[in-house]
């Protein structure tokens, strides 16, 4: 058995009433991939904000290579040989890659001796780990899959032996995220530590070498992932057998609820996003649009839900005439019974900074059941909100709690709450499990299939193909902006991939 990296010992925090990690004791082994799972709330990056000096523990010890550590702060984590990866990336997007790798650590007030130094060394740790990128690109104008590489690159040019990676692989595409299972391999085998916080099982099952499971805050069980399954540890993160399938039946498909004809969309930068779109959706079935991120798909709900304006098309919505090439007007939207949930909780769906009972009511708070005269009714809405906790499992089950306070997972699932429990006609929905345990992804699939049966159409958009094909009763590809083919849920997952490369199947036989 290798030596340990990280040893935690009875680590205890709490917040307020509510005590996130209780005696927690984890020992991860030097040059290992670490896997730790558990649900949204269960404290796991709680517990890694601790290591990394985000938070302090209460009470408990820390050894680094077998010593005793205080880690008062990042910066004491950093000279401890610990580096993090977020799951929401901490770069500046308007400065390059060697700017944002330098930010912080410039040793010198002459930036120009130390832009080559640090251009130097990110040549030597980009030969070295596999991760190419441009030094002098701007981060916002990288793909997701760069900027979280870059990010990887600032821990290692600080020195770090150990690396905390918090879901990694919720924003990759699937060739990104190979991609980055690969350089994880390759820094492993170099003798680094990597701990990897995921929701996602096959995740811990391909890549790592063992796994430790969190639940309501306690440390439940650590297997070595060669003599464990996915059944067991998703059992063990919730405590209690969990259907890793979607069970429904046939879908019966009624009148058309969502038509769209020759939709097209720009970005802001003027690019051709969605390019001559068209299709339909019933009622009583879903429709999933399968495809690799970046390809229109978020540009297409945005414009349906009147969040983006069109250059050209045509939608009928719900038995309305909508011309998407006038100023957009997500209001009116709603207010003929679509519900829309965004792709980015984060900079769409939610204000961090109010409480979750103002989130819960954020684009309705205008109607008559949370007005008290000129003033919201804030008893009301409070009611509201425990309703929707409660039904979601929303952890910690306090709606007076600043939103920014609260696990992505349990985020996402106020946002669910928010637009499905309106009880729409017609259901936008992006992304509806990124960030989310093994035990909500099954009530929140539940609840869309439910959904469907009760005669609702539903427009479901996700980068996890396993998700569309399990959901969906047709399914549309994107590729480009263009809808390049539609396929059963049934199909062969290889003619699906093809199909999201731009890679017609006539092509692939020649």
């Amino acid at each position: 058995m290798p030596d340990p990296a990280i040893e935690l010992i009875d680590i205890d925090k709490s917040f307020g009433a509510v005590r996130a990690n209780k005696k927690i004791n984890l020992t991860v082994a030097r040059g290992t991939i670490h896997g730790i799972i558990g649900e949204n709330g269960a404290g796991k990056s709680t517990l890694m904000s601790i290591l990394y000096g985000f938070y302090q523990a209460d009470s408990g010890e820390i050894r680094v290579g077998g010593k005793t550590v205080e880690i008062a702060d990042p910066n004491a984590a950093i000279a401890a040989g610990i580096g993090m990866v977020h799951q929401h990336f901490m770069l500046v997007e308007n400065f390059t890659v060697v700017e944002n790798v330098m930010l912080g650590a410039e040793q010198s007030p002459l930036l120009a001796s130390g832009i080559a130094r640090v251009r130097a060394e990110l040549k030597r740790l980009e030969e070295d780990h596999s991760l190419d990128v441009d030094p002098d690109a701007v981060v916002e104008e990288l793909p997701v899959g760069r900027q979280q590489r870059v990010e990887i690159l600032k821990a290692l040019y600080r020195g770090a032996d150990i690396l905390i990676l918090d879901e990694p692989t919720g924003v990759l595409t699937p060739a990104e995220a190979d991609h980055l299972f690969a350089v994880l391999k390759q820094l492993r085998d170099q003798g680094k530590t990597i701990i990897l916080i995921t929701h996602k099982l096959r995740e811990i099952m391909a890549i790592t070498d063992a796994v430790s499971v969190m639940r309501q805050g306690e440390m439940v069980a650590t297997k070595t992932t060669a003599e464990t399954a996915v059944g067991e540890l998703a059992e063990l993160m919730v405590g209690r057998r969990v259907l890793l399938t979607v069970d429904k039946d046939d879908a019966a498909p009624k009148d058309v609820k969502l038509k769209v004809d020759g939709l097209t969309v720009r970005d802001r930068r003027g690019v051709v996003m969605v390019d001559n779109v068209s299709f339909s959706v019933r009622a009583g079935e879903i429709v999933g649009i399968a495809g690799v991120a970046g390809n229109g798909q978020s540009e297409l709900l945005e414009a349906l839900a009147g969040i983006r304006k069109a250059e050209a098309g045509r939608i009928e919505m719900l038995g309305r005439t909508i011309d998407p090439t006038v100023e957009a007007d997500p209001a009116a939207i709603r207010g003929i019974g679509c519900a829309h949930v965004p792709e980015d909780r984060h900079n769409t769906g939610l204000v961090l900074a109010f409480e979750e009972n103002e989130n819960t009511i954020l684009g309705y708070q205008r109607d008559p059941g949370f007005q008290k005269g000129w003033l919201l009714d804030l008893d009301a809405m409070r009611r509201d909100a425990a309703k929707k906790i409660a039904a979601y499992d929303i952890r910690p089950p306090d709606c007076r709690l600043k939103t920014a306070s609260f696990s992505g997972g349990n985020q996402q699932k106020i946002v669910l709450a928010r637009e499905m429990e309106r009880d729409p006609d017609l259901l936008l929905i992006g992304q509806p499990t990124r960030g989310v345990d093994v035990g909500a992804i099954e009530f929140i699939h539940r609840r869309i299939i439910e959904m469907r049966d009760a005669g609702k159409a539903i427009l479901l958009v996700s980068v996890e193909l396993d998700e569309i094909r399990a959901l969906s009763d047709r399914v549309l590809v994107m590729f480009s902006g263009r809808i390049v083919g539609e396929r059963s849920p049934d199909a062969d997952e290889g003619e699906l991939g093809l199909l999201m490369a731009g890679v017609e199947q006539q092509e692939a036989a020649e």
